[in-house]
């Protein structure tokens, strides 16, 4: 008998490796992937903007990316005592001025950087709703508690965001011309949307995305949000407010997408080099016991192994963590 929908991920037809550099953007669900990459010591640059939920601020900070765009006050207002942007999440908040803008602009050039060398660029879609600040006609990334009568709603339809992306992707690939790019959707339900209104916008994403796979032979569809709602499919894998995935949740879709993305050898890399992370993370309850000691020499041996056997990654870190 079968407790699980069956489905069928057939896997890139070129994997993922650790020679290659990851580019990810999108929503808190994007944050999951990029944090779990890092820990497998993969090179990455995650949400250089902050958390992104919906097409238009994905797009917008993306092309900002490609042209290097550079902040200045008249693109900050000041709110609750901080200086904010309405493309960044709240991180870059800062009650200095020049503080903020130094955060997001030194932000933006790194990630000028890291599109342009990247080999994979990984977007997630939360959802198709997006706010317009009503008074200067424009649309804002985070909201920034800011009165919610200042914005308009709108559920934008798949036309304009296939329109949006197509031109998008047409820039990305001109910018640099070996990216490859996988779209997920985030199972992260928007509840505040209500449960109908959140169905509506999934479906708006997922005919998005497909009808741009369909288009474009270096897009890839990863099924994140299917393998959350319709393989696992239990409010067990959910968090206290019935929304965001939990841990174990995360693991699986991570599991599926290892086996989606990498090869043999790289799944190898990633078993070691996990061990080296949990290793990392572990609090002592009695740091200068012997038995510890002999804790930290071992992983320190796996570390300066790591790295003279990988010199193309870098595990000063870890090193200097266990030393």
């Amino acid at each position: 008998m079968n407790w699980m929908s069956p489905i069928e991920i057939k896997p890139l037809p070129m994997p993922i490796t650790h020679r290659q550099g990851i580019f990810l953007i999108g929503s808190c669900f994007t944050e999951h992937i990029g944090k779990e990459l890092q820990d497998l010591k993969f090179r990455t640059c995650m949400n250089p903007n902050g958390i992104l939920f919906e097409t238009e601020s994905v797009c917008r900070s993306l092309q900002g990316y490609i042209e290097r765009k550079v902040y200045t006050e008249e693109d900050l207002f000041f709110f609750n005592d901080l200086w904010q942007s309405w493309d960044h999440h709240s991180r870059f908040s800062h009650p200095d001025k020049n503080a903020c803008l130094s955060q997001i602009n030194e932000s933006q050039e790194q990630a000028n950087q890291q599109l342009k060398d990247a080999d994979w660029l990984i977007i997630t879609l939360g959802s198709s709703f997006t706010y317009r600040l009503i008074e200067e006609r424009r649309w804002v990334a985070n909201c920034h508690k800011y009165p919610g009568t200042a914005f308009e709603k709108v559920m934008v339809s798949i036309e304009d965001q296939v329109a949006r992306l197509d031109n998008l992707i047409h820039r990305l690939f001109h910018f640099n011309n070996k990216l490859k790019i996988i779209f997920t959707i985030s199972p992260v339900r928007h509840l505040r949307d209500g449960v109908v209104d959140n169905n509506r916008s999934k479906a708006r994403l997922l005919e998005t995305v497909h009808h741009l796979v369909s288009k474009f032979d270096r897009l890839f569809y990863f099924p994140a949000y299917e393998l959350v709602v319709d393989v696992l499919r239990d409010y067990r894998f959910y968090d206290i407010d019935l929304a965001h995935p939990n841990y174990a949740a995360t693991q699986f879709v991570m599991e599926k997408f290892s086996d989606y993305a990498f090869d043999k050898q790289t799944l190898e890399m990633n078993r070691e080099f996990k061990q080296l992370a949990i290793a990392g993370r572990h609090r002592p309850q009695h740091a200068d016991t012997e038995q510890h000691h002999k804790f930290r020499n071992l992983f320190l041996e796996k570390a300066i192994g790591y790295q003279k056997e990988y010199p193309f990654l870098d595990f000063n870190q870890e090193v200097e963590l266990f030393k």
